[in-house]
C-alpha cells in the first residue's frame, strides 16, 4: 500500500525531530539537552516530541530501530544447510567487510559512543536493548527448532550468538573512539571474527541448521 500524505508528513516530522535532537546531543551531551530545547530547535511543541518519542532516550536511539530483532531476522533468513550462528557470522562479516555504518564503521561514530559513555541513562537503555535482542533471538530459535518451553538450549545458544555480536560491536566502538580509521578497524575486526569462530564449539556452530524444502 502506498504511503499517504498524512503518514509521509508524520514520518518526516518524526525524522526531523530525531535529527535535531541527535545534533544537539552530539554537540552538548545527552544530559545537558532538555526535551524543551529539542522542541524549540525543531519548532514543535514539547507534547509533539513526546507523541513521537515517549522517552528522551528514544530520541537518541531512534536510529537503532530494527536493531533488537536484527539477529533474529538473520537467523530466519539463513540459507538451507546453514546454522543460526553461521548465518549471523556471515551477515556480520558482510557488514564489516563493506565498512558499513550499520556496524559503526563511519566517521563520527566516536562522538556517538562518547555521548553514551557519559550518560548513565543511555548506558542503561543500551543494556536493555541488548537484553531485548537476546530475548527475541531466543524466541526465534525456539520457534525455528520446535524446542519445548523447558528446553534450555535456545536460551544458551542465543547467549552465545549475542556474545559474538556484542564482541564485534564493543571492539568497533573501542577502536573508533580511539580515533582509528574505519577501513583499518574493518580489517582487524575481520581477523577477530575468525578468532571468535574458532572459540565457538561445534554444538553452537551446528545448532538450528536449516533443512531443505
Amino acid at each position: 500500500m502506498a504511503e499517504g500524505l498524512r503518514e509521509r508528513k508524520k514520518r518526516q516530522t518524526r525524522q526531523y525531530i530525531s535529527d535535531v535532537a541527535t545534533g544537539l546531543f552530539l554537540e552538548r551531551g545527552f544530559e545537558a539537552v532538555t526535551v524543551a530545547e529539542i522542541a524549540e530547535a525543531a519548532n514543535v511543541s514539547v507534547n509533539t516530541v513526546y507523541n513521537y518519542f515517549p522517552a528522551k532516550e528514544d530520541l537518541f536511539f531512534d536510529r537503532s530501530a530494527g536493531v533488537a530483532d536484527r539477529l533474529a531476522r538473520w537467523v530466519r533468513g539463513r540459507d538451507v544447510g546453514e546454522s543460526a550462528a553461521r548465518a549471523v557470522l556471515r551477515e556480520l562479516r558482510s557488514e564489516v567487510e563493506a565498512v558499513s555504518p550499520r556496524v559503526g564503521l563511519m566517521a563520527g561514530y566516536d562522538r556517538f559512543m562518547r555521548v553514551i559513555q557519559e550518560a548513565p541513562a543511555l548506558r542503561s537503555r543500551l543494556w536493555s536493548l541488548q537484553q531485548e535482542t537476546h530475548d527475541i533471538l531466543e524466541a526465534t530459535l525456539r520457534e525455528e527448532t520446535g524446542a519445548a518451553a523447558d528446553d534450555p538450549l535456545p536460551d544458551l545458544m542465543a547467549g552465545q550468538i549475542c556474545w559474538v555480536h556484542q564482541a564485534v560491536f564493543v571492539t568497533i566502538g573501542r577502536e573508533m573512539t580511539a580515533g582509528r580509521k574505519p577501513a583499518e578497524v574493518s580489517r582487524e575486526v575481520l581477523v577477530l571474527m575468525d578468532d571468535i569462530e574458532d572459540l565457538l564449539s561445534e554444538k553452537v556452530l551446528n545448532y538450528a541448521v536449516r533443512g531443505g524444502a
